[in-house]
C-alpha cells in the first residue's frame, strides 16, 4: 500500500506549544454510538494557557486546516432529533416506534413466552441500549408471572455475534423454548440455534425486509423516524402488557436511549413523557449510570456479564453507580481514552472521510470517533472513521461517524453507502466480497465493522491512492511538508 504522504495546504494557526488535548475524564458526553444525529451538545476540552490574548481565541479550536476547521458552520441550528418527520400510514397515522403489526406480533409472542412458562434465553447486545433492553423485558416476564428462574439471558463473548458458530453453540447450551435477540443488528441467517424454539428479534439497525434469522419473528424501528433506540423499542412493545411496567423500567428506557443518541436529546413527541421519572431520578442520575454499565464493554477485560448482572439487579440507577467494579472499568476506560485523544486525522485525497488510526485493547474506537466527529467541520467532509489495530488479534475494528458539519445536508450522508462504494473503487474486485458480512454494518448515520487486516489496508489503499498522473518532485515536496501530523508540529 501507498501511505497518504500529503494532504492540501495547511494554516498554520497554533504555535507549537498550543495544542488542544480533548478532555477523556467524564464529561458530559456518552461513550456510545448514534450520537451523530442532530442534536446540541457541548463539548469540554482543555489547553495549555496561551502565552497572550490574541492566542487564546485561536486555541479554542482542536483542529483548524484548509480542508478542515472548526470556524464555520459548527453553531448552526440543526433540527432536534424528535423533529424527524415520521412516515404514516393510510389512515394518517404515523408509523411509531415500528409497524402496528410488528408491535403487536412482539407483544403476542410475550404474551406467548409467559403462558408456555418454559425456560427462556434473552441475548442483549453489550452496550446500554441492549443492556437495558434485555432488563426490561426481564422485569416485564417477571411482572407478567413467568418464573425468574425460568429466565436466563447470555451475553457474546468479545469479537462475536449471534452469527458466529460458537455463539451459537453457547445459546443452544441453555435449552431454550423461546429466545429473545436484542438490539444485535440482524443480517438474514439460518435460525437462532439450530435446536427446536421460537425467537423474537427486536432491533432498530440498519435491516432490509429480509435480514432477520429465519422463522423468526422480527420488529424494527429502523424504517420508523425517529428512529427509536432497542431500548425505547423494547419499553414501548412492554409498556402496555403490564401496569408496572411504566415505573418499573421507565428510567431504564431513558438510559438506553441516551446511551445510543445522547444525554441532550429532547424528550417530546412522540418520544414518551418521562418529566416525572427525570425528577425522580434526575438526567445526572441517568447519565452517570450510562457510564458505569458502558465501560465494561470496552476495557481489555471486557466484564460484560458483570455489567449485565449489575443492571438486572438494580432497581434505581443509585444501585449501579455504587457498584465497585464499574467504578473501576470506567476509570481505566477514561485513561486509555486519554492516551489515544491526540491521533491526528488523515484525510481521504477526496476530502470526504476522515481517518484516525489507533492500537488499543480497548473498545475506544467509537469515542474516539464521536469526539472528533463532533468538531472536524470541511464541506467536502462525510465520515470520521477511526481504525483499532490491537482490539482483536489480526483484526481491524473501526466506527465511522457523521461529522456535525455534515448533519443535516440534502440528501443525508449514508456511511453506509460509502463505504460500500469507496471497497468497489478498489484494485481487486473481490475486496467487497472478502470483507465479509461485519463491514458497513449498523447505522446510516454511524457504522462501522470488523475486517480482516490485510483487507482493511487495500480499504485505506482505495480511499488514499488513485490513479493521477505522477507529482513532480517540487510539487512533492510541497504537499509532503503539509500533511496535518506535520500540522501538529509546526509553529
Amino acid at each position: 500500500m501507498r501511505l497518504l504522504t500529503s494532504t492540501p495546504a495547511v494554516r498554520s494557526t497554533f504555535a507549537r506549544q498550543r495544542i488542544l488535548t480533548q478532555v477523556t475524564a467524564r464529561s458530559r458526553l456518552p461513550f456510545t454510538a448514534t450520537r451523530q444525529f442532530a442534536m446540541k451538545r457541548k463539548a469540554v476540552w482543555y489547553e495549555r494557557e496561551p502565552k497572550n490574548a490574541k492566542n487564546a481565541k485561536k486555541a479554542q479550536s482542536p483542529v483548524t486546516t484548509d480542508k478542515l476547521t472548526t470556524d464555520k458552520l459548527t453553531t448552526d441550528k440543526l433540527p432536534e432529533y424528535h423533529e424527524t418527520p415520521s412516515k404514516r400510514d393510510k389512515d394518517g397515522e404515523i408509523i411509531w416506534p415500528a409497524p402496528k403489526d410488528q408491535m403487536e406480533a412482539a407483544r403476542n409472542f410475550i404474551r406467548e413466552c409467559v403462558a408456555a412458562s418454559k425456560p427462556t434465553l434473552i441475548i442483549p447486545d453489550k452496550d446500554v441500549d441492549g443492556l437495558t433492553s434485555g432488563a426490561i423485558l426481564r422485569k416485564t416476564l417477571i411482572l407478567m408471572g413467568l418464573d425468574p428462574e425460568l429466565i436466563s439471558a447470555y451475553v457474546m463473548k468479545k469479537g462475536l455475534n449471534v452469527h458466529d458458530e460458537e455463539s451459537r453453540r453457547d445459546m443452544a447450551s441453555y435449552k431454550p423454548s423461546f429466545v429473545f435477540v436484542l438490539d444485535q443488528g440482524s443480517r438474514e441467517s439460518p435460525p437462532v440455534i439450530d435446536e427446536p424454539h421460537r425467537a423474537l428479534v427486536i432491533d432498530h439497525h440498519y435491516a432490509e425486509e429480509k435480514d432477520h434469522p429465519k422463522d423468526a419473528t422480527f420488529v424494527t424501528a429502523c424504517n420508523s423516524p425517529p428512529v427509536a433506540t432497542s431500548s425505547l423499542l423494547t419499553y414501548l412493545i412492554c409498556r402496555d402488557l403490564h401496569p408496572d411496567v411504566e415505573e418499573t423500567c421507565n428510567w431504564l428506557c431513558a438510559m438506553g436511549v441516551h446511551g445510543d443518541l445522547g444525554n441532550a436529546i429532547k424528550w417530546e413527541p412522540p418520544f414518551p413523557d418521562f418529566k416525572a421519572m427525570f425528577k425522580k431520578y434526575t438526567k445526572k442520575g441517568i447519565n452517570s449510570a450510562v457510564s458505569f454499565i458502558n465501560a465494561p464493554r470496552r476495557t481489555a477485560a471486557y466484564d460484560v456479564p458483570g455489567a449485565w448482572e449489575a443492571l438486572a439487579a438494580a432497581s434505581a440507577p443509585i444501585d449501579i453507580m455504587k457498584n465497585e467494579s464499574l467504578c473501576a472499568a470506567r476509570k481505566e476506560v477514561n485513561e486509555e481514552v486519554r492516551k489515544h485523544a491526540r491521533v491526528p486525522p488523515r484525510l481521504s485525497l477526496d476530502g470526504r472521510i476522515a481517518v484516525i488510526r489507533i492500537k488499543s485493547q480497548y473498545q475506544i474506537h467509537q469515542v474516539i470517533a464521536t469526539r472528533w466527529a463532533g468538531h472536524l467541520t470541511s464541506p467536502k467532509l462525510e465520515v470520521v472513521l477511526v481504525a483499532n489495530s490491537g482490539y482483536l488479534p489480526g483484526l481491524v475494528n473501526f466506527s465511522c461517524r457523521v461529522p456535525r458539519c455534515a448533519r443535516g445536508r440534502v440528501p443525508p450522508v449514508n456511511i453506509i453507502e460509502i463505504l460500500r462504494k469507496e471497497a468497489l473503487r478498489a484494485k481487486d474486485p473481490t475486496l467487497t466480497k472478502r470483507l465479509g458480512e461485519s463491514f458497513a454494518r449498523g447505522h446510516k448515520e454511524a457504522s462501522g465493522g470488523v475486517v480482516p487486516k490485510a483487507e482493511f489496508e487495500e480499504l485505506m489503499e482505495a480511499l488514499f491512492v488513485r490513479d493521477k498522473a505522477p507529482a513532480s518532485p517540487r510539487q512533492r515536496q510541497k504537499q509532503g511538508n503539509n500533511t496535518l501530523l506535520n500540522y501538529f508540529e509546526r509553529g
